[in-house]
């Protein structure tokens, strides 16, 4: 009998088609990276532990405690390429001890950045805290006067910003391989020369002067957690 066959296989070249735009067959082997501090919320943990990535998808973990935040990303970036294992994959996910991310968050991501090769990062979207939060999608690469003002994003879509946050991003891994970046690669600045900035900016003012581009995805909606107000922004 016809059902037999299996549903999937009625309708054999549909099935085909969705295995193949879902980009799960290949190998998207990521390490996740978070730096602690003192303490993550179990708000926070619990939605992390829900987060899953394709089927037979190596997903490593690693994270560091009680150290500032632009020195942990850089110290567990110099860790995972100096291990032949790790050094392997193809992704990098960096996730911050407030952020809250979606189950299906790290697939949405891994699809999208197999259909833009040209972005070197897509992150999630999220907001910075407080009534009068703005989304973290800085600047707008358009404007020839470069800038981080915050760009209102389009639902569902990708928008394509001169820097992100850090709180779900996707990255390249390889793009740590390349010598033209300086180290460490993320640093937080408040230097009455150098001025004040956060170490995400920081590492985007120089990647992009290398030709790499990031991108938010509006498909992917991450919360803020406010852990003293008990309040997701």
């Amino acid at each position: 009998m016809e059902e037999n066959v299996g549903r999937h296989n009625l309708d054999l070249e549909a099935s085909r088609t969705r295995i193949l735009e879902s980009h799960s067959w290949k190998d998207l082997s990521t390490v996740w990276v978070f730096p602690a501090g003192k303490n993550i919320s179990t708000r926070v943990v619990m939605s992390w532990l829900n987060v899953f990535g394709p089927p037979n998808g190596r997903l490593f973990r690693l994270s560091t405690i009680g150290m500032e935040v632009g020195e942990a990303y850089t110290q567990m970036i110099k860790e995972i390429l100096a291990n032949p294992i790790l050094s392997s994959c193809k992704y990098l996910l960096t996730i911050e001890h407030d952020n809250i991310p979606p189950a299906d968050g790290l697939v949405k991501l891994q699809k999208r950045m197999e259909d833009h090769p040209e972005f070197a990062c897509i992150g999630g979207l999220y907001w910075t805290k407080g009534e009068m939060g703005v989304p973290q999608i800085w600047g707008d690469p358009k404007d020839p006067t470069v800038n981080y003002r915050p760009q209102p994003p389009v639902p569902g879509q990708l928008v394509e910003c001169c820097g992100t946050g850090m709180g779900f991003n996707l990255w390249r891994l390889d793009m740590f391989k390349d010598d033209r970046l300086r180290q460490p690669w993320f640093k937080t600045i408040a230097d009455a020369s150098l001025g004040v900035g956060t170490q995400d900016l920081y590492f985007w003012g120089d990647a992009r002067k290398y030709g790499y581009r990031c991108a938010i995805d509006c498909d992917v909606l991450v919360g803020h957690y406010d852990a003293e107000a008990d309040i997701v922004w």
